[in-house]
């Protein structure tokens, strides 16, 4: 498959992963972005034997845009670190159905996952199981009814972008599992990797990737997207 590399070099490998692609192998053995790569790279580099890749951190299957990867161990356990401590910066660019009362704002919520339905919920602060989930985000852009959001995500809870927004009475244009009847119409989700900001593993120098939609319906609805002014 033809898959969009952003960056790479001996430690990192930055890439566009597709939108309804896996991260990672599942049970339903579709195609998924780290077995690709793998494979990528032992027919371009003529590597015998298994190749490394680290993976570092996901996206959801219906999510496109810059990811990252470690090429050695050591890469993926300083970027783990990174992660831990917050200086992996990750953010997104949304659709979502209406406009918020608030330009600006940060979402707190707990969450709690139910794994055998695959579904996240929003519970009280007091429940045990309840994991915190932080983001903020900023309106870019409102059109049509629907907002165009920066998002920066502060903690990794599984759907946490989609189930916060959806919480406040914002679902995500195309949400199939968390909107409501006119964003589950048969459309792609509207979210998107947009920006990583990391220290390079080796070098401690800081370093920004950035990747954009497709110039398409509903990206294509937003001259400060369409500009790439944003």
């Amino acid at each position: 498959m033809n898959i969009k590399i952003i960056y790479e070099d001996n430690h990192l490998l930055v890439v566009e992963k597709p939108v309804n692609m896996l991260s990672q192998e599942d049970e339903t053995g579709d195609p998924d972005i780290l077995s690709i790569l793998k494979q990528d790279i032992k027919i371009r580099y003529n590597k015998p034997g298994n190749v490394y890749l680290g993976l570092v951190h996901r996206l959801d299957r219906p999510v496109g845009g810059a990811m990252v990867f470690a090429k050695t161990s050591k890469a993926a356990s300083r970027l783990s670190e990174q992660i831990r401590t917050g200086k992996f910066m990750k953010y997104y660019l949304a659709v979502i159905n209406g406009r918020p009362d608030k330009e600006k704002d940060r979402l707190e919520d707990y969450l709690v996952k139910d794994k055998a339905k695959n579904i996240v919920y929003v519970v009280d602060k007091e429940n045990k199981e309840g994991k915190k989930a932080v983001l903020e985000y900023k309106v870019f852009e409102c059109k049509y009814a629907l907002s165009l959001v920066e998002i920066k995500l502060l903690t990794g809870r599984p759907h946490q972008i989609r189930v916060q927004f959806a919480n406040m009475g914002h679902p995500l244009y195309g949400d199939q599992k968390y909107g409501n009847e006119e964003t589950q119409q048969k459309r792609q989700i509207a979210l998107w990797s947009n920006k990583i900001i990391l220290q390079h593993p080796t070098t401690k120098e800081e370093m920004e990737f950035t990747s954009f939609p497709p110039e398409e319906s509903p990206w294509n609805l937003f001259d400060k997207l369409t500009s790439q002014k944003i």
